[in-house]
């Protein structure tokens, strides 16, 4: 079984922090439950937890509305449509965004690790 992640891990995942106070905005997440319903928890001592799959859903949702600025309508219709009909071709192009954005984001840190250590290595030469 894959690990579970409760509602905090995720926001911090998904950089949904309050900037003033640091702390995970989970009520967002709690919003996002209700509005799509391919987001569902479970619920284990009346707490949620998270798997990987719902967190790429809940990446994708972000996605189009945080970063695209869809409405949740917009989103939902989204997530609704059929991937393969043609008259939906730019959900294929949100899609491509969507994974060269994933693609960025996970160059941008390999490439800060990859700066650190070799900052570390450099004070250690010395």
């Amino acid at each position: 079984m894959s690990k579970l992640f409760n509602i905090s891990e995720v926001s911090k995942l998904l950089k949904l922090i309050n900037p003033t106070t640091k702390k995970p905005t989970n009520y967002i997440l709690r919003f996002w439950e209700k509005e799509f319903k391919l987001v569902k928890p479970l619920l284990i001592n009346n707490r949620r937890y998270y798997t990987d799959k719902q967190i790429e859903k809940l990446k994708l949702i972000k996605y189009l509305l945080k970063d695209k600025g869809l409405t949740i309508t917009g989103a939902k219709n989204i997530l609704k449509s059929k991937e393969n009909s043609l008259q939906n071709m730019n959900i294929n192009d949100l899609k491509v965004d969507y994974r060269k954005q994933k693609i960025k984001n996970i160059s941008k840190t390999i490439i800060n690790k990859i700066n650190k250590l070799k900052k570390y290595g450099k004070k250690n030469s010395h």
